[in-house]
């Protein structure tokens, strides 16, 4: 007698929420371009497209937490800059953000939710 395992169904997110969803991630150097862009950008995308793509949702509210935690983290190193310990925070801090932010939008574009580390979760 065998017993049937109840099957796991993943619904894949289609390739149009992957793609917006990377499109989200990606958005956050818009930082690099106009002050506050980082978390601009993707709550822009985020607020369109939230209630029509649930990966979006997901990832636009993952993205959006790490921006803010990320900026908040800049604004602090900056002002241990006067006590010169922020110089190398700052530094690594910028380069963590620019490699998981390509880190989350691969992901996000294989259709996997990413969930970043040292990421305060301010949007539920």
């Amino acid at each position: 007698m065998s017993e049937e395992q109840p099957q796991q169904i993943e619904s894949q997110p289609s390739k149009d929420e992957r793609t917006w969803a990377m499109l989200c991630h990606f958005s956050a150097f818009a930082g690099l371009i106009f002050p506050f862009g980082n978390f601009l950008a993707p709550l822009i995308i985020w607020l369109i497209k939230k209630e029509e793509l649930p990966f979006v949702e997901d990832q636009g509210k993952e993205v959006l937490n790490f921006q803010i935690s990320m900026t908040i983290y800049l604004l602090i190193s900056g002002i241990l800059c006067i006590i010169l310990i922020g110089i190398p925070i700052v530094i690594g801090l910028v380069i963590f953000c620019f490699i998981i932010t390509i880190i989350a939008a691969i992901s996000a574009n294989d259709g996997k939710s990413y969930r970043y580390p040292i990421n305060l979760r301010l949007i539920k």
